[in-house]
């Protein structure tokens, strides 16, 4: 079985509520607001939930994992909170920054060392993160349209960056 199956990760239809949340979150303003914010919220609820919920989950329908990796200056641990799209048995993550021009620091941590650990509702799972091959790229691309439309009004407003996907399989 792939990562995916293994973490039950799955995307669920959204509600209508969830749904004008995901189409302000696309929107420069709500990218912005969520870009600032949305990291802090997500802790608080994990912290309430004891994993089991997201701030994105509950307000989006939109599954977070927590991806770790290491950080590539200091050497410490860096979580980061993402949102993943199925891509065959393993998972995607995308480098899109919320539409910002910057790339993450998450994206640079993994092309320094690819080793990380992944947290879904609580279980963890150690994993390796590769670049995306181009057809993977555009698999991954077309699938994200249908889950969550802001990344590609992000892929719109980040000129002349290249946004990154890795795909993350277990380690093994």
């Amino acid at each position: 079985m792939g990562l995916a199956a293994d973490l039950d990760y799955r995307h669920r239809r959204a509600n209508p509520v969830q749904r004008g949340v995901r189409a302000f979150g696309s929107s420069r303003p709500g990218a912005w607001l969520f870009s600032r914010t949305l990291r802090h919220l997500d802790t608080a609820v994990g912290r309430v939930t004891r994993g089991r919920q997201s701030a994105p989950q509950l307000l989006a329908g939109l599954p977070v994992l927590d991806l770790t990796t290491t950080g590539r200056k200091s050497g410490t641990p860096r979580t980061s909170h993402l949102i993943s799209i199925p891509v065959g048995e393993d998972l995607a993550l995308l480098g899109t920054n919320f539409g910002q021009p910057s790339t993450p620091a998450w994206v640079l941590n993994l092309e320094a060392d690819p080793q990380a650990t992944v947290t879904y509702r609580g279980h963890t799972l150690p994993v390796v993160a590769r670049p995306a091959t181009d057809a993977e790229r555009d698999a991954v691309t077309a699938r994200s349209r249908g889950m969550y439309g802001g990344y590609e009004k992000y892929q719109q407003r980040i000129n002349g960056r290249r946004v990154r996907i890795f795909v993350v399989e277990r380690a093994g």
